[in-house]
C-alpha cells in the first residue's frame, strides 16, 4: 500500500521558508541597492545580467523584466561570453552578475574579465565576502537561512529571493525614470495589454456608409431596415447636418413589440432615445469598454470633438463614426 502524503503540509512548509527569506532580503537593503540604481539611472550603454543553472534562468527574467520597464537589458550566458560572446559587452555597460554562492567559475572569471574593461559590476550574491563580491563595484546580498528543498539541495529560497530583488530594482528604476504605462505599452505593442494602450476608438470605428442612420421623420419601418442591414444592432437619428438627435436599438424595437406599436404609422423620431451617451474618436477604445460595461450598453455614437462621454446629454453633436461592443472583442481589447 503506498504511503499517504499531507501535500497540503509540504508546500505549506515550501512557502513559509520562502516568505522567510524575502522578509529578510527586505531589512538587507542598503545604501548598496540605492547605487545600484544610481549607477543603472546614469549607465550610458545597456544592462548585462548574467547567471549559470537556477541563477541563469533568474537572470534571464530579471533582463527580461528590466527590459520591458524602461531599462535597455539583455541576458547573457557566462559559458557562452568566455567562448566568444564577450564581444557584446562594452566598457559602457553595466554587468550584474548573479551566482547564490559567489564562486561560480563562469560568473566570476565574466565579471573578473569585463571589470578590466572599466564595466561596472553589481554582484549579486549569498556571501559578502565571496570572490564575485570582491570583484564588484557594489554588492546585493541574497543570503537565505536554507532553501526550501528539505535536503537542503535544489535552488528554492535562493532563486525566489533573487527574482524579488530583480522585481525590486525594475521597479524602483522604472518610478525613477518616471516610466508610464503608455511607454509601457510601445514596448509590448502585440499583446492585450499594448492594445489596451495604444488602440483608439478611431481605429476601430466604422464610418462612412458603414454608419446605420436616419432623419427623425423616418418611418420606423424604413429605420429597421437600415438598422438591421447595416448590423450593428442600433440606428442613429441625426438631422440634416448629421448632428445628433437620438439612438435607437435592438432593445428599443423589442419594447415596439411589446408595446403594440404600429411600426407602418410611427417615426423613428418618435421611439428612440433622445439623449444618448457618446465618445471620441482620440479616446482610447478600452475606455469605450470601460463606458459600455458601466452604461450596460453595447454600441456608440462616435462625435466630434468637445462632448462629455459621461454625460447622456451629447446630442447637437457632429456623428463621425460608431463602435459596437463586438468591435472592441474581436480587436482584442476585452
Amino acid at each position: 500500500m503506498s504511503k499517504k502524503h499531507d501535500f497540503i503540509s509540504l508546500a505549506d512548509a515550501v512557502i513559509k521558508a520562502e516568505l522567510k527569506a524575502i522578509e529578510a532580503l527586505q531589512h538587507r537593503l542598503d545604501s548598496q541597492f540605492e547605487k545600484s540604481c544610481e549607477a543603472i539611472l546614469t549607465c550610458k550603454g545597456r544592462v548585462i545580467v548574467s547567471g549559470m543553472g537556477k541563477s541563469g534562468h533568474i537572470s534571464n527574467k530579471i533582463a527580461a523584466t528590466l527590459a520591458s520597464t524602461g531599462t535597455p537589458a539583455f541576458f547573457v550566458h557566462p559559458g557562452e561570453a568566455l567562448h566568444g560572446d564577450l564581444g557584446m559587452i562594452t566598457g559602457d555597460d553595466i554587468v550584474i552578475a548573479v551566482s547564490n554562492s559567489g564562486t561560480t567559475d563562469e560568473v566570476v572569471m565574466l565579471a573578473s574579465v569585463v571589470k578590466r574593461w572599466g564595466t561596472t559590476i553589481i554582484g549579486v550574491s549569498g556571501d559578502n565576502h565571496s570572490p564575485l563580491a570582491e570583484l564588484s563595484d557594489y554588492h546585493l546580498n541574497i543570503a537565505v537561512e536554507k532553501e526550501a528543498c528539505p535536503l537542503g539541495l535544489a535552488p528554492t529560497s535562493s532563486t525566489t529571493v533573487t527574482l524579488v530583488l530583480g522585481d525590486a530594482l525594475a521597479v524602483a528604476l522604472l518610478q525613477a525614470r518616471g516610466f508610464t504605462s503608455e511607454d509601457f505599452a510601445r514596448s509590448h505593442p502585440g499583446g492585450r495589454l499594448g492594445k489596451r494602450l495604444l488602440v483608439h476608438v478611431k481605429d476601430l470605428m466604422h464610418t462612412g456608409d458603414e454608419i446605420p442612420q436616419c432623419l427623425a421623420e423616418t418611418s420606423l419601418k424604413d429605420a429597421i431596415l437600415q438598422m438591421t442591414g447595416k448590423k450593428l444592432g442600433a440606428t442613429l437619428i441625426v438631422d440634416r447636418q448629421n448632428k445628433l438627435s437620438g439612438i435607437f436599438t435592438d432593445g428599443d424595437l423589442r419594447r415596439c413589440f411589446e408595446e403594440g406599436i404600429d411600426l407602418k404609422n410611427v417615426t423613428i423620431g418618435e421611439v428612440a432615445h433622445k439623449n444618448c451617451f457618446t465618445i471620441e474618436a482620440e479616446e482610447l477604445a478600452v475606455n469605450a469598454v470601460n463606458l459600455m460595461q458601466e452604461k450596460e450598453i453595447t454600441v456608440l455614437p462616435v462625435t466630434e470633438p468637445g462632448n462629455n462621454p459621461q454625460s447622456a446629454d451629447s446630442t447637437d453633436s457632429t456623428v463621425i463614426g460608431i463602435i459596437h461592443m463586438h468591435d472592441l472583442l474581436k480587436a482584442g481589447i476585452i
